[in-house]
This record gives structure tokens, sequence and C-alpha cells, in this order.
């Protein structure tokens, strides 16, 4: 499975958060499983620990490219086609971070490993 790790997942993940579902535990840790994190996520990371509502054990300028390193995810950069392709999906919600997700999911025919039922709302199909 080609899936794409919203930033909660990721975290969760990270610290074996209960939150996170059996499911979505599941295709994290199985190594068939070919996993992508976003640089939209990585971009909400570092602003939420800038705003003092994430911490994390290091800045996440050494901490995210270790975690891609180690957990086998690859990065997916934002490419020009994946930012205006947020033109094209209806006006759900404004979280700019999820409209890119979504974008990104739909061009690169990703799954997202979410929580949040916008996404199939989108037309992208989650794992729970």
């Amino acid at each position: 499975m080609r899936a794409l790790l919203d930033t909660h997942a990721l975290l969760w993940w990270l610290v074996a958060d209960e939150r996170l579902s059996e499911r979505a535990r599941e295709t994290i840790a199985d190594p068939r499983s070919e996993l992508y994190l976003s640089a939209a996520s990585s971009w909400e990371i570092a602003i939420k620990v800038r705003l003092g509502r994430l911490r994390l054990p290091r800045p996440p300028r050494s901490l995210i490219p270790a975690v891609l390193a180690e957990q086998r995810i690859r990065p997916l950069e934002i490419s020009h086609s994946h930012a205006l392709a947020t033109a094209d999906l209806p006006p759900l919600h404004r979280d700019p971070f999820d409209r890119l997700l979504a974008a990104q999911a739909r061009m690169e025919k990703l799954v997202i490993v979410s929580s949040d039922p916008v996404f199939g709302r989108y037309g992208v199909r989650t794992v729970w």
C-alpha cells in the first residue's frame, strides 16, 4: 500500500499514542507499505513547535529527517502542481495543510493514514 501519513498519524506513531487506530498502526508497521510524509507536514510541525503548541524531544530540523530515515518514510516534496491542485478541491474547510495533503494524495494516488473524515469528502481514500 502507498500511504501518505497525516501529521497527527506520524506524531502518534512516534509516541505509541493509543489514539492511533489498530489499522493505522498495522499499515505503518507493515514493511510492504510504502510510506510518505509531505513537506506540508514538516511545515505544520515546525509552525506548531514555534507557536508552543507542540513539544518535541529535539528541534524539527533534526528530528524529522532522522525519523524519515529510521522509519523508512519517503519524503514527498510539494510541487507547483500539488499547490495548484488545491484550487480544484471543493471549499469543505480552510485548513491549508489538509487541503494540500488531499491534493497530493489525489495526484500521487496515495491513501492517507488519518482519523480526519474530511479526506473522504475530498474523494481521497483513508486508512484508519
